[in-house]
């Protein structure tokens, strides 16, 4: 559910915007910057926000191609 949300914001910004999302589990940190960057979009960075484990919040920063 979460790259469906992501990839909803990601239609809906210019080129070359850039778009902020927290991630927060196993699954949605793997699978929506693999899934950002097959749709050919860049990730800026992913950093942790309180926690490194898959249990911590991520924060994903996207630019839209």
């Amino acid at each position: 559910m979460t790259f469906v949300k992501t990839k909803l914001l990601v239609e809906r910004m210019a080129s070359g915007e850039v778009a902020e999302v927290r991630l927060k589990g196993a699954e949605p940190l793997g699978n929506v910057p693999r899934s950002i960057t097959e749709l050919g979009h860049d990730i800026v960075a992913m950093t942790p926000e309180n926690g490194q484990g898959p249990n911590g919040i991520h924060r994903l920063i996207i630019r839209k191609k």
